[in-house]
């Protein structure tokens, strides 16, 4: 157990961010196993809010990348505050996005805020941390890893949906740039109080 548990922990301290993608195909039933490892984290009332969409027609996802792009841009030269665009200023302008038509596969996670039943709609509970907890077991099945409004207008969810993740899956182009990233040491992450 101690084996496969820092086994896992290197394999996850590996993980990059990429943004060039090969045009390498990826297997649906690929697809299909990592959104179903992402739906056994627990949640709240057991309730599952979520839902999973897997985009890879190169149409679509030109339109979803354009959208992103201009939506990104917007937060980056106006909305955002100064001291986030200064923590993500070393990983270079994330604004910009290079995988329409590319990457194989765009994976879109939606939080379900209520489910819609005969005689109304009864409120989800604990959302945002069961779909945190699936975009996060998510992108580690995925090892390739913001909400996005502009996704509710170009996919059309349910009314009840609302987008969470937007994440592009594929294999790593060759040669592939990813930032030089260092995390916080065990020592700065676990602590004793007394």
């Amino acid at each position: 157990m101690l084996q496969r548990a820092a086994a896992f922990g290197a394999m996850m301290d590996r993980r990059r961010r990429v943004c060039q993608f090969s045009d390498r195909p990826v297997p649906p039933e690929l697809m299909q196993e990592l959104v179903r490892t992402a739906g056994t984290v627990p949640s709240g009332a057991h309730k599952q809010p979520w839902t999973c969409c897997l985009e890879s027609g190169p149409d679509l996802e030109r339109r979803i990348c354009e959208a992103a792009e201009q939506e990104e841009f917007e937060s980056y030269n106006g909305r955002m505050p100064p001291g986030r665009r200064k923590d993500l200023a070393p990983l270079g302008p994330v604004w910009r996005k290079s995988f329409p038509g590319i990457a194989p596969y765009l994976v879109v996670v939606f939080e379900r805020a209520y489910e819609v039943m005969a005689g109304g709609e009864r409120k989800n509970q604990r959302v945002e941390e069961s779909v945190g907890l699936a975009r996060g077991l998510l992108l580690a099945a995925i090892q390739n890893p913001g909400p996005m409004n502009v996704l509710s207008r170009l996919l059309e969810p349910p009314e009840n949906e609302r987008p969470f993740l937007l994440r592009p899956v594929g294999y790593a182009a060759q040669p592939c740039e990813v930032p030089d990233i260092h995390r916080k040491t065990l020592e700065n992450t676990l602590l004793h109080y007394p």
